[in-house]
């Protein structure tokens, strides 16, 4: 793929600039992605510290890895990686959400290379990395298969893939859009299209053709109960999350 080519959807990215100076307001538009990090962060964490032994008790645990967060927003995600010491770069096709999270860096006394650019932008300079997450993006994308292939040329061989998103059934366009949107107001009206949902299956297809070997996934269950989010083995029917790798 040429660095002319893009996945990018302009009308996803309007969304997002609209809302990027809410991206630290645990009130605001991310709310929700506020309440799921600590779950987020829990898979990520544990699967990058098996990928590469690392013991998370440690300092600085991932000192040495390289990571990517594509679709980084405000850098809800970086700040953890940063402290837990990796080299972090955070990219977002979103122009707006870039100075927001460097200013929030700055602020936390971070070092976290942000950039306003494409995984396909990024692979084509020949960028690789020892992990690339790839949180809540690919339901955005234009075509999900051209974005992923472009996250397996992002990684060095070996590397590894986290990816989550949502997957389509009458549940999640109850409880992301309706419930979501509509009901709670967590999110504006339109941030998600349910057409643009992928099952399980479907990802672990798509990320197989793009040259990735899916290990694991798991769903993010949230208790209404208990006002909470947790990692489920069972239950992926609508938040959910991968880990693939890259063959050597």
């Amino acid at each position: 793929m040429s660095a002319a080519q893009t996945t990018v959807d302009p009308k996803e990215i309007a969304k997002f600039e609209a809302m990027a100076a809410d991206w630290w307001d645990l009130e605001g538009k991310f709310k929700p992605l506020h309440m799921l990090n600590p779950t987020r962060l829990d898979y990520i964490t544990r699967q990058i510290a098996s990928e590469y032994d690392r013991d998370l008790s440690a300092d600085a645990p991932f000192d040495g890895l390289r990571i990517l967060d594509i679709g980084c927003g405000g850098g809800l995600l970086c700040e953890p990686m940063a402290r837990l010491g990796a080299t972090i770069v955070g990219a977002d096709a979103a122009a707006g959400n870039i100075p927001v999270a460097q200013v929030h860096a700055e602020q936390s006394g971070l070092k976290i290379d942000y950039r306003h650019t494409t995984a396909e932008d990024m692979a084509a300079a020949g960028e690789q990395f020892d992990v690339v997450l790839n949180m809540e993006v690919v339901e955005h994308v234009a075509d999900p298969l051209s974005y992923l292939t472009a996250c397996h040329d992002l990684l060095k061989p070996n590397g590894l893939h986290i990816c989550s998103t949502i997957n389509r059934n009458p549940k999640s366009f109850g409880m992301a859009i309706i419930g979501a949107e509509f009901i709670m107001r967590w999110l504006p009206k339109g941030t998600h299209e349910w057409n643009k949902f992928i099952t399980p299956d479907e990802l672990f297809g798509l990320l197989q053709q793009a040259g990735l070997t899916p290990v694991d996934r798991k769903g993010f269950k949230f208790d209404f109960l208990g006002w909470s989010w947790s990692i489920s083995d069972t239950d992926l029917s609508v938040n959910y999350v991968t880990a693939s790798v890259k063959p050597a």
